[in-house]
């Protein structure tokens, strides 16, 4: 008798722990995935180190509004996630100047950003700044959308490396979980 509860016991947590990890895949792979900010890149909004949790399911480029901060496979090394801000979506033209995003021509309200570079380089052999301060114009290619971090003068995005295609998005950042005194739902600024 005695055998008999403990091989019942055991039956019924193996299917437990079976179904449980079923789940729990099924739900990283499509719905739910956590990442950490790796970079200084989206400060002072997400700090090296945070943790965020980004939908997956269904999300995707025909989803995103300018404002939406992203997760993504780097376009150049598609191992790494990267996460930004959408500031250009497909057929937009994007130019910056003198700091400022301009979107088809008008002026972006972007109160997430922060220039800890006061100064605006205009010298073209200091490639850096230049290109951060000076960019474009040019217009996002069908299915590729222009990403840029909060903190522009210390961000290597889409003014460096170019577009980001619609297959490597992951999906659309939604919560910061860690650190647990600065959990926050996550809101894009769509326009």
């Amino acid at each position: 008798m005695k055998r008999e509860k403990v091989l019942s016991w055991l039956k019924e947590t193996v299917e437990s722990a079976v179904i449980a990890f079923f789940i729990a895949f099924v739900i990283i792979i499509f719905v739910v995935q956590s990442f950490w900010i790796p970079s200084g890149s989206m400060e002072p909004n997400f700090y090296r180190g945070d943790r965020i949790s980004a939908y997956k399911l269904f999300y995707g480029i025909n989803n995103v509004k300018r404002g939406d901060v992203i997760i993504f496979k780097f376009p150049l090394d598609p191992s790494k996630n990267y996460i930004k801000r959408a500031i250009g979506l497909p057929g937009d033209e994007i130019d910056v100047r003198d700091k400022k995003v301009y979107v088809n021509g008008k002026l972006l309200n972007e109160p997430y950003v922060v220039h800890k570079n006061p100064l605006i380089c205009k010298d073209p052999l200091y490639k850096r700044n230049y290109i951060s301060d000076q960019y474009g114009p040019i217009k996002v290619p069908p299915d590729y959308l222009f990403m840029m971090g909060d903190n522009r003068d210390d961000s290597w995005d889409s003014r460096f490396w170019g577009f980001v295609p619609a297959e490597n998005i992951v999906g659309e950042a939604f919560l910061r979980y860690w650190p647990p005194w600065r959990i926050k739902i996550i809101r894009g600024f769509s326009h």
